[in-house]
């Protein structure tokens, strides 16, 4: 008779993304087996499987004939309450060697690229592993030629559409610029113009919102690979994130602990956006990188080489890939964090008095050189055709119907608690430290509270009076709140006042 067995209980605990299972430190399973905490075990129920991280209970939580699962695992094995479920130790993974061999200066090879990748697409690797293979890949420790072959594996690793047709246009912002959200005003423009933009986006990694988080205050983002398909198919364009559609799947699993270690790689970065463009089946690709002393990228040095490492491994999968550079000295509109950003973009899409200059400018200039590539719009004739898109509120039209398509239209929520952070005295705005900003907005509780962030009301060179707000908290609780306030007040540089030059 097999005994060899325990039953599952669904614990609701969310470990956000990684499979774990709770297991008794003196049940028999875990004697005899000799598993401890931090062990990687394969969890089976009949043909379905999954290998999770192992944590040990040392109280009642769970009976001897018991083993618990993370709302993770408990989502990836399928589980019934109650099922039996055998425990056995995985297969070695065998690809850690290539990282432990990056760590030490080996390159890695397709070879090497297509294991890793393929490995963490499978869930073996635990998040300690993971953490390996980030640091491995850390700011330039990538070569031009691994991260060809990383976007590859990544591209291998999920589905790919193709749309039968050319040209297919996409965009992306390299980031660290708060407030970017040209993404939602562009996307319909170029759909308007009865081109196809299929926008897969991202979550924050290490900013306050991603696109994808702006997005889901207005309409639904998570959908199946065949929803999207029919929401291209009939609108022209979609936002959506591209973890919920198996495209580049292993991306939001790097994505993950890259968000918890609070770091970024520039060879990630790029196989990260090609292999995710390659997926969603464009041809065309714009590439915005912004250069500021805050931003992401700090020195035009620094967006050159990642410039050509974007047009050259895009160039590789058979992408045409244009780089243009922007200015990243300050937030872009007045919004930092998802429901403040969704309302920038509405205010110009809906060509509403007052609506930030700078975000449809930039969004402008983006749209027109889509148009342009696409060889659709002659040379030069770009910026007035997307103009005139959305000036007619045919992009506002466009945008509301992908909106509806992607699930439906929805207002973005507003914030339960407000501050105001006022100037100290008169002068010029000088300096604003978006890296402060945004974490400022995250203390406040953005991107998981929609309505948390900043709203800005100043401008670098503007003059201000004493007293005169600079800028509002926006929380959904006192404490959140205050969490910002006290780490602004730990950090007066976060956007600095000096006397003006007569």
């Amino acid at each position: 008779m097999d005994n060899n067995f325990l039953y599952l209980r669904r614990l609701g605990i969310d470990t956000y993304q990684e499979p774990v299972v709770y297991m008794r430190h003196d049940c028999d399973i875990c004697r005899s087996e000799g598993f401890s905490s931090q062990n990687r075990v394969q969890v089976s129920c009949g043909e379905r499987h999954i290998i999770a991280t192992v944590h040990m209970v040392r109280s009642d939580l769970l009976h001897h004939d018991e083993a618990g699962l993370s709302e993770s695992a408990w989502l990836l094995l399928g589980a019934v309450e109650r099922e039996q479920a055998h425990f056995s130790h995985p297969a070695p993974v065998e690809s850690m060697s290539y990282v432990r061999g990056k760590l030490y200066g080996t390159p890695f090879s397709a070879e090497a690229a297509q294991a890793v990748i393929g490995d963490i697409r499978d869930g073996r690797y635990s998040d300690i592993q993971l953490a390996a293979y980030v640091a491995a890949s850390a700011d330039c420790l990538l070569g031009t030629q691994e991260v060809i072959a990383i976007t590859r594996a990544m591209v291998d690793s999920g589905r790919r559409f193709d749309w039968g047709t050319s040209p297919v246009m996409d965009k992306h912002c390299v980031g660290g610029v708060p407030g970017n959200r040209t993404t939602l005003i562009v996307v319909p423009i170029v759909a308007a113009a009865g081109l196809l933009i299929p926008k897969t986006s991202s979550r924050a990694i290490t900013s306050p919102a991603g696109t994808a988080d702006t997005m889901e205050t207005l309409a639904p983002v998570g959908m199946s690979f065949e929803h999207m398909r029919r929401v291209v198919e009939s609108e022209g364009g979609c936002i959506v994130w591209g973890g919920s559609v198996s495209l580049s799947p292993t991306d939001d699993i790097v994505i993950r602990v890259e968000r918890a270690l609070d770091l970024d790689s520039e060879g990630q970065l790029v196989a990260s956006v090609i292999s995710k463009k390659v997926a969603a089946g464009a041809t065309h690709v714009l590439i915005d990188i912004p250069i500021g002393a805050t931003a992401k990228v700090r020195h035009a040095e620094r967006a050159r080489r990642l410039g050509e490492q974007l047009v050259d491994t895009g160039a590789a999968m058979g992408l045409e890939v244009r780089v243009q550079k922007s200015d990243g000295t300050q937030p872009v509109g007045r919004g930092i964090g998802p429901a403040l950003e969704a309302r920038d973009v509405l205010a110009v899409l809906r060509r509403e008095a007052g609506a930030p200059a700078d975000l449809r400018d930039r969004s402008l200039r983006i749209a027109a050189a889509l148009l342009e590539m696409s060889g659709k719009v002659a040379a030069g004739e770009g910026a007035a055709r997307a103009e005139a898109l959305l000036d007619s509120g045919a992009a506002w039209k466009k945008f509301h119907a992908i909106c509806e398509a992607q699930g439906g239209f929805s207002e973005p929520p507003r914030s339960l608690q407000q501050h105001s952070i006022n100037a100290e005295r008169a002068g010029v705005v000088a300096h604003v430290n978006m890296r402060s900003l945004a974490r400022a907005a995250k203390l406040a509780g953005a991107p998981a509270d929609k309505a948390a962030g900043i709203e800005m009301h100043v401008r670098l060179g503007e003059e201000v009076e004493r007293g005169q707000p600079l800028f509002t908290m926006h929380a959904d609780t006192a404490g959140e709140l205050h969490y910002a306030l006290d780490f602004l007040s730990a950090h007066p540089e976060t956007l600095s006042i000096e006397e003006p030059v007569r």
